[in-house]
């Protein structure tokens, strides 16, 4: 009986130490840490703001989904964005198939500002993972200290300079189309400007979703869907946009409220079905 007994313990522990190891394999992160050449910020520096990112820096937005921060290091004031752990199932396609959040942010900020299209500089980017899993990730890059979003036009409809404003950031569009940049986030919030004499600068941020590509018709003009259902302002981007892309202003107008419509109404039953079904989801901090 106490060889049995015996056997029982040594087999319990040799179980215990298989499933410990296990564990560990999806526990115990290892991390990434991508320094972009130009940078000065160093491993070091970025390791310590990581592990200290809940309790400094300056919270922009309220942080439901993801975490954006301004984090000075060492003078220098940096823009810190912390994006939400994915579900089970993304934490493996992050972890083996595709490309991190934060690793599309970096890689596809070089590729706009080689392609002549401004947005923040890009410093570094952060991944957590384990042997099967992903983890946290962040994207890191210079805080950029801006004027104003296209947000202002929609809630403003009589500010300064709104035409002007509104006929350049569509010319800013159609650049972005014609260099093969399909922004899938061409939301309000999204394009930062800052004046320059009469002129303004346009800086796109919330890369992650992008893709390179000969750009449709319809793409074009859908692109700009999710910037506002207000009639005037499509008017003056379809007045815009057809001069550039020499088509009849009417046809591109047209389309233009097609699209907009259509995302509106998308977006409307996506709410709606969320607050019925997802009542209970309590939002992030």
């Amino acid at each position: 009986m106490s060889i049995i007994v015996r056997r029982f313990n040594l087999l319990s522990k040799e179980l215990n130490t298989y499933f410990c190891s296990l564990i560990l394999l999806f526990v115990d992160m290892s991390v990434t840490v991508e320094i972009h050449n130009n940078s000065s910020l160093t491993k070091e520096q970025l390791m310590h703001t990581i592990n200290n990112f809940d309790q400094q820096g300056e919270m922009i937005g309220n942080g439901y989904r993801n975490v954006i921060k301004i984090v000075t290091i060492n003078g220098e004031r940096y823009n810190i964005k912390e994006f939400k752990v994915p579900n089970l199932v993304n934490k493996i396609v992050y972890r083996f198939f595709r490309k991190s959040k934060a690793e599309r942010s970096f890689l596809y900020a070089q590729r706009l500002l080689n392609s002549g299209v401004l947005t923040p500089t890009p410093e570094a980017f952060v991944e957590f993972k384990s042997a099967f899993t992903f983890g946290s990730s962040y994207y890191i890059s210079k805080q950029l200290d801006y004027d104003f979003t296209i947000r202002k036009l929609i809630d403003e409809p009589e500010c300064e300079d709104y035409d002007n404003i509104l006929r350049q950031f569509t010319q800013f569009t159609y650049h972005l189309h014609e260099s093969g940049i399909h922004f899938l986030d061409h939301s309000p919030g999204n394009t930062l400007i800052t004046k320059s004499g009469e002129d303004y600068k346009f800086y796109l941020v919330d890369l992650n979703r992008m893709d390179f590509k000969t750009l449709s018709y319809d793409e074009r003009l859908a692109n700009f869907a999710r910037l506002s259902p207000k009639d005037y302002m499509l008017d003056i981007i379809s007045d815009e946009y057809a001069k550039l892309i020499g088509k009849p202003h009417e046809e591109v107008k047209e389309r233009m409220y097609f699209f907009s419509q259509k995302f509106s109404s998308s977006f409307k039953k996506k709410e709606a079905f969320k607050k019925k079904y997802f009542f209970w989801r309590k939002k992030k901090r």
